[in-house]
């Protein structure tokens, strides 16, 4: 352990002794996401679709979603479950909207198990980048925690200078399907060729339609990656 490491150890330690964690969903103590509220999180299971990993009916059921909503760049999207009321969508808010960064040591495992279950395979994982307004504004990027922390837990590296977000977009959540495509068309680019050839994992919080993952995963395959696959932590429904 790097003398940096252990100082930062020691202080997260002192941290916890004069304000012990608790469940930020039941207010258990202990720790910032319990056991028995991530018990609650019900992971998507499948038949799912191949493409773009949304839960299908019956197996080999044509994807409506995937019909509504191309995705042509990423060869694969996996999330861990469905964007419903419950623990998972609590979570993600405060993660993301109230500066609650630690949670990211929380959720991120469920991101390694989703990983490993669907059997996914990358050599490099890259965040979904936020405009750098967006980031002195909110002060961090949430899809870059959680990447840090699957990179640990993979034993994977972790690329945040690549690709970059260089053109301000619109919130995607205030928009509908076509208007989310449009938004985010060439919003991205890659400096350099540090990806090219590699497999990349593409990491963010939310899939909605998948064009915010698929703009990205352009950017990355014109700039020479072999493949893009993508993973998060929800799948809006």
């Amino acid at each position: 352990m790097t003398l940096m490491s252990f100082a930062a150890a020691a202080s997260t330690k002192f941290l916890d002794f004069l304000y012990p964690p608790e469940c930020v969903i039941c207010h258990t103590p202990g720790t910032f996401l319990c056991a028995d509220c991530l018990a609650e999180i019900e992971p998507i299971a499948e038949p799912l679709c191949p493409t773009c990993g949304y839960p299908l009916p019956a197996p080999h059921a044509e994807c409506r979603q995937c019909r509504r909503y191309p995705v042509r760049w990423v060869s694969a999207i996996r999330s861990v479950a469905l964007f419903t009321p419950g623990v998972l969508r609590e979570a993600i808010h405060k993660f993301k909207y109230q500066n609650m960064e630690i949670l990211g040591k929380s959720l991120a495992p469920l991101l390694t198990t989703c990983y490993t279950i669907n059997q996914m395979n990358a050599q490099v994982i890259v965040p979904v980048p936020l405009h750098k307004s967006r980031y002195k504004q909110r002060g961090y990027n949430q899809s870059e925690i959680l990447a840090r922390q699957l990179s640990t837990q993979l034993e994977l590296p972790v690329d945040t200078t690549s690709l970059v977000r260089h053109r301000r977009t619109k919130p995607q959540m205030s928009l509908n399907a076509t208007q989310r495509q449009s938004n985010v068309a060439g919003a991205f680019l890659c400096n350099g060729n540090t990806i090219s050839g590699k497999a990349v994992l593409l990491i963010d919080d939310v899939c909605t339609t998948g064009a915010t993952l698929d703009a990205c995963g352009a950017a990355l395959r014109h700039a020479g990656a072999s493949v893009v696959t993508a993973l998060t932590l929800a799948r809006a429904v």
